[in-house]
C-alpha cells in the first residue's frame, strides 16, 4: 500500500554548510499539525522566490504493483577528473548518481553518494548543498521550479532512503514532510505545478500534489530509465511515456482527456522530450542516429533530423523555448544543435518561411540529395547546424540557457560548460564558461 505520511526520519538530520543559503527559521515541531484546507501549490511568485508551503495532509492511495528487477540508472557511472585535484585538507569529492535540470532550466540538481546539491546556471552557482551524515545516497532529486519542494529518492550502494519510496522533502524545514512508497524501486519521478508522477518500471502514477490523491495509472513497456515528460503550461498537461509495444509513445492530453499512442520507431524508445506547452515530441532510438519531431496531437511527423551515421547512446533531448532549435547529446562525446522547421501555433512544416530567412541557418543536407528517392534516406538527411565536442564516453545532458543562442552542459564527471552557437554560420559552437561543481574549492 502506498501513503503518504507525516515524516519523521530514522536518519540524523542533515549537516547543511552554514555558508550556504538555508532557511534560517525552521519548524521546530517535528511533528506540524497539516492544515488540510490549505491549498499545497503556491503561485508563480512563489515559486520564484522560495516562499514555503503550506503541510500536506496525510492520503493514503490505491494499492501498487508487484516488485520489478533492479536495474542500472540513467546514466553512466561518474568519471573522475584528472586534470583538477582537491586541496589537500578536503575529503574527496562525491561520486554524482543523478543529474537533472529544472523545469525552466535555469537551475539543475545534483544526487550524490553524500545527498544532494541545487546550482543556478546563469550566473552559475550553488544555491545549497544538504549532505547527510550516514548513508546519504541520493539517486533521484527532482525540483519544482525554484521552490522549496524537491522528492528524493535513495540511491547508490548506500542510499539515504529506500529506493522504493519518494520523499518529499521541503528545504525551508531540512526535512521530509511525506513519502509515497511502492512495492518496486522508483526510476524517475516528474514535477508540475499541480501533479506529481511517479515513475516504476512498468508503471506511471498521476497524482493531484494538493492533496496526493492518485488521478492515474498507466502501463508501459519495460522502462528501467524511468522515461517520461510532461508540459510545463499552467492548467494544460500533457504527459509523455512509452507505451506498451517497442517503439511506441503514448501521449496524455489530461485537458481533452485524449490519449495518442505514436509508432516512433522501429527500435525500442531511448530518449524523448516535450516542449514546455506540450505541442511539439521529439524522440530517438536505440539506434541513436535519427529525431523524429511529432505533433502530438495527432501524432503527425513533422520533420526528421540526423545525429549520425552510426549507433550512439541519446543522453539528452531539448526544445528551445521557442522551439526553434533542438539539442542533442550522446556518448559520441558531440552535443548537436538542430534548427526546426515547425510551426507551433499551426503544426505545420514551415519549409520555405526559414529557408528564406537569412536569420537562421538552414541544417546541411548532403550533397547527394538531389538523387532522393533512388539512393538511402542518409543521403537526404538533415544534419546539426552546430556542434560542441566533448569527451566520448561521458555522459551528458544539454539544455538551451536563458541567453540568447546558448546550451548549458552537464557532465557526469561534474563538468559544466556553457557554450554559445551562431545561429547564422553554425559550426563548432564557443566555449564561454566551465566550472567542475563537484571540485571542493570551485568558486561559486
Amino acid at each position: 500500500m502506498a501513503t503518504l505520511s507525516e515524516y519523521s526520519s530514522p536518519w540524523p538530520d542533515p549537516n547543511p554548510n552554514p555558508n550556504l543559503n538555508s532557511n534560517p527559521n525552521p519548524n521546530p515541531n517535528p511533528n506540524p499539525n497539516p492544515n488540510p484546507n490549505s491549498d499545497f501549490i503556491p503561485s508563480n511568485e512563489d515559486l520564484r522566490d522560495l516562499d514555503s508551503f503550506s503541510s500536506m495532509s496525510p492520503v493514503q492511495s490505491d494499492p501498487f504493483s508487484s516488485a520489478i528487477p533492479q536495474t542500472n540508472s540513467n546514466f553512466h557511472p561518474p568519471l573522475s577528473s584528472a586534470s583538477e585535484s582537491a586541496s589537500p585538507a578536503s575529503t574527496p569529492p562525491p561520486s554524482l548518481l543523478h543529474l537533472s535540470f529544472n523545469q525552466d532550466h535555469g537551475c539543475f540538481a545534483a544526487g550524490t553518494d553524500h545527498g544532494f546539491r541545487i546550482y543556478n546556471c546563469d550566473p552559475f552557482r550553488e544555491i545549497f548543498r544538504r549532505d547527510f551524515d550516514r548513508g546519504g545516497g541520493i539517486g533521484v532529486v527532482e525540483m519544482l521550479f525554484r521552490c522549496n519542494i524537491l522528492t528524493l529518492v535513495g540511491g547508490g550502494p548506500d542510499p539515504h532512503y529506500p529506493l522504493n519510496k519518494v520523499m518529499i522533502w521541503d528545504d525551508h524545514q531540512s526535512r521530509c514532510i511525506g513519502e509515497l512508497a511502492f512495492r518496486s524501486e522508483v526510476r524517475s519521478v516528474k514535477l508540475h505545478r499541480d501533479r506529481i508522477v511517479v515513475v516504476l518500471e512498468q508503471k506511471i502514477f498521476v497524482y493531484n500534489f494538493a492533496d496526493l490523491k492518485l488521478l492515474h495509472q498507466i502501463e508501459t513497456i519495460a522502462n528501467p530509465k524511468g522515461l517520461c515528460a510532461v508540459s510545463q503550461v499552467t492548467g494544460s498537461l500533457v504527459l509523455v511515456c512509452p507505451g506498451l509495444q517497442k517503439g511506441q509513445v503514448r501521449v496524455e492530453h489530461y485537458a481533452s482527456k485524449r490519449t495518442k499512442f505514436i509508432m516512433a520507431h522501429d527500435s525500442r524508445i531511448a530518449c524523448f522530450a516535450l516542449t514546455q506547452d506540450g505541442q511539439l515530441l521529439a524522440t530517438a532510438s536505440t539506434k541513436g542516429t535519427l529525431v523524429r519531431i511529432f505533433n502530438t496531437l495527432d501524432g503527425t511527423l513533422l520533420q526528421e533530423v540526423r545525429r549520425g551515421a552510426d549507433r550512439a547512446e541519446i543522453y539528452s533531448l531539448a526544445f528551445s523555448s521557442n522551439a526553434q532549435w533542438l539539442a542533442v547529446s550522446s556518448d559520441k562525446g558531440t552535443v548537436h544543435v538542430f534548427n526546426l522547421k515547425v510551426n507551433t501555433g499551426s503544426f505545420r512544416a514551415d519549409k520555405k518561411q526559414t529557408s528564406s530567412d537569412p536569420s537562421f541557418a538552414s541544417s546541411p543536407t548532403s550533397s547527394l540529395s538531389f538523387i532522393k528517392g533512388v539512393l538511402p534516406k542518409y543521403f537526404s538527411s538533415e544534419w546539426s547546424v552546430a556542434q560542441f565536442h566533448l569527451v566520448e564516453g561521458s555522459a551528458y545532458i544539454v539544455a538551451f540557457g536563458h541567453q540568447k543562442n546558448t546550451v548549458v552542459i552537464l557532465g557526469m564527471d561534474g563538468s559544466f560548460y556553457r557554450c554559445e552557437f551562431d545561429p547564422v554560420n553554425g559550426g563548432e559552437m564557443t566555449q564561454i564558461e566551465y566550472h567542475n561543481f563537484l571540485k571542493p574549492e570551485a568558486v561559486f
